[in-house]
């Protein structure tokens, strides 16, 4: 491989979309690297780690050479510490990858192409649709919050997504709140359901801009593929079944009261700092006219402010753990939110007043 004078960041930016992936601590250690492959008018940039894989393809004229891979953290280090619109070259010698910038000079060890796993890509496509990368990222940040982490029932790591007709909605849930969006997709699809591994939702979600250019997505037999500008990021999808989300969400409930987002966000954030460090438990006490949050400790410190809310009807006196509130408090961007509640012993549900695009459920603790 040569490729002489190229801008720092015809190199930098397609590493950085692949490198995400990349873990520090590898099983097999070529799964440290990136395969990079000069192809054609083209460099390619391919990284995996064997769930997830993410390519990348950039113009270059005169790319010529072998295909290598390199340790993707040391050549992305070595590439950010430069100064911006360094010029670089980069060519293999000796079987070490040489990359030159100004007066300096780096070497890193290689290892064969040939060596590198890449993920068994699943010809049977069964769905496939697009959509605008803002609409995709701002409804995937709606959700992805809630999603398991290491839970034992593997089916809840991970985000589901649920094509059905016009609708494409995500679903995420942890056993203790549950977090739904939706948005409209162009076409008619049958319903079609997959669990997307976390890994994959939250690298995804990164990698997309605020634009309206599009994604693809492909829904394949136990994979799922998403195209994007220059980037391909195929991934497995979860084998399980995931909760039946509509039984969880309430449809009852009789108390509603609407609330300023960012008072109600900043409440929550002063209560919080004398709240029990294990336990995470505020006290909510909605009467008429008023919304009281309260925190204690163990070290018997107290924390308590009201609200001023339109609310009329019976007083409800319930407890929650506050990351949970603050998760969905901080998430939203719109400027009221409607909570719903029943009784201390019943999941509050929060909404966006005028939609149904948005659902967070919250299950209840005791104080």
């Amino acid at each position: 491989m040569n490729l002489k004078n190229l801008e720092r960041d015809t190199i930098l930016k397609p590493l950085q979309a692949v490198v995400g992936i990349v873990e520090r601590r590898q099983t097999l250690p070529i799964l440290a690297n990136v395969l990079i492959d000069p192809a054609g008018d083209a460099l390619r940039m391919l990284a995996t780690d064997l769930e997830l894989q993410i390519s990348t393809e950039t113009p270059i004229a005169g790319a010529e050479g072998q295909p290598i891979t390199v340790s993707a953290r040391k050549l992305l280090d070595i590439l950010r510490a430069l100064p911006e619109k360094s010029t670089v070259s980069v060519e293999t010698r000796d079987g070490k990858l040489a990359v030159k910038a100004g007066r300096s000079r780096f070497s890193l060890q290689t290892l064969p192409a040939a060596d590198y796993p890449r993920l068994s890509m699943n010809s049977e496509r069964l769905q496939r649709f697009s959509v605008a990368q803002r609409q995709l990222k701002a409804t995937l940040r709606l959700v992805e919050f809630a999603m398991a982490q290491q839970d034992i029932r593997f089916y809840l790591n991970g985000m589901l997504l649920v094509v059905d007709n016009s609708t494409l909605s995500c679903v995420a849930t942890d056993g203790h709140r549950l977090s739904f969006a939706s948005l409209p997709i162009e076409g008619e699809f049958q319903r079609q359901e997959i669990i997307v591994p976390r890994k994959t939702i939250l690298e995804l979600s990164k990698l997309l801009a605020d634009s309206d250019e599009p994604i693809a997505v492909d829904i394949l037999a136990n994979q799922v593929r998403f195209t994007f500008g220059s980037i391909e990021l195929t991934s497995k999808v979860i084998d399980g079944k995931f909760p039946d989300y509509n039984r969880v969400i309430p449809t009852s409930h009789s108390k509603h009261v609407v609330l300023d987002r960012l008072a109600f966000l900043g409440t929550l954030q002063r209560a919080a700092i004398l709240s029990n460090e294990r336990f995470r438990g505020v006290r909510l006490q909605l009467a008429p006219g008023v919304l009281r949050i309260a925190c204690n400790n163990n070290e018997q410190e107290e924390a308590e402010e009201e609200l001023e809310v339109a609310y009329a009807g019976e007083p409800v006196d319930i407890g929650f753990n506050i990351n949970y509130l603050l998760d969905v408090a901080s998430t939203l961007t719109a400027s009221e939110l409607m909570m719903s509640l029943q009784d201390a012993s019943a999941s509050a549900l929060l909404t966006l007043p005028g939609r149904n695009d948005f659902k967070y459920v919250v299950m209840p603790m005791r104080i």
